[in-house]
């Protein structure tokens, strides 16, 4: 599965996330190859940081542990991605960080599971338990759909609305709300997502040198 090879580039991620890891930083080569390290050799080499709390959405800390084992929702994502036509790996990228795949993940404010559904977003959008993978990844995935066809594929715009609410966006004359959340949670979804596609593509890359026998 896809999440099986791509968990690789979730743990350098979260490598940067954890309280108790050192800080990983990053350099894209002339072949436009990503390297990660937590001990630079060179200025090449920038700081790939994702959150300075350390904390998903929901309030929990990120967990390498849990990642490792983020396989088990590898068909469900690829299912309701694409019923939603919504990439796989932007979808991954959103739930690591509401939730680092925690389906029990419960936040101050109410938001629940994979992708810290809200009760009135759920009902919006045919979840009926919040709480079971399936659903609540289907109904992520599909707001987070319409929210990218709402802003004309401006995927920047599509997850500070799913951050923030669609509103907070039209209200801002269609750019990212300042709040620093918000400001905050954009770019981090944007990195992992990148990493995560990075990884995918030095896969296909390899698989496709490799003799056919």
């Amino acid at each position: 599965m896809l999440l099986k090879h791509a968990i690789a580039a979730i743990a350098v991620c979260t490598a940067a996330i954890c309280n108790a890891s050192p800080p990983i930083y990053k350099y894209v080569d002339a072949d436009g190859v990503a390297h990660f390290t937590d001990k630079p050799d060179s200025r090449r080499y920038q700081l790939f940081d994702l959150t300075p709390k350390g904390l998903t959405r929901s309030g929990d800390h990120y967990d390498p542990g849990l990642l490792a084992r983020a396989a088990q929702y590898d068909a469900i994502i690829e299912a309701e991605a694409k019923s939603a036509g919504v990439e796989p790996n932007l979808l991954r990228a959103v739930i690591l960080v509401e939730s680092g795949f925690n389906s029990r993940a419960v936040s101050k404010r109410g938001a629940v599971g994979l992708m810290q559904l809200m009760p009135t977003t759920a009902t919006r959008f045919g979840v009926s338990n919040r709480y079971d993978p399936r659903q609540n990844v289907r109904g992520g995935a599909l707001y987070l759909g319409f929210l990218i066809n709402r802003f004309r594929q401006n995927v920047r715009l599509a997850l500070a609305a799913f951050n923030a609410g669609e509103d907070a966006v039209e209200r801002n004359s269609g750019q990212i709300p300042p709040f620093v959340e918000t400001l905050e949670y954009v770019p981090k979804v944007l990195k992992i997502y990148q990493a995560l596609s990075e990884q995918q593509q030095r896969r296909q890359t390899t698989l496709a040198a490799l003799p056919r026998i």
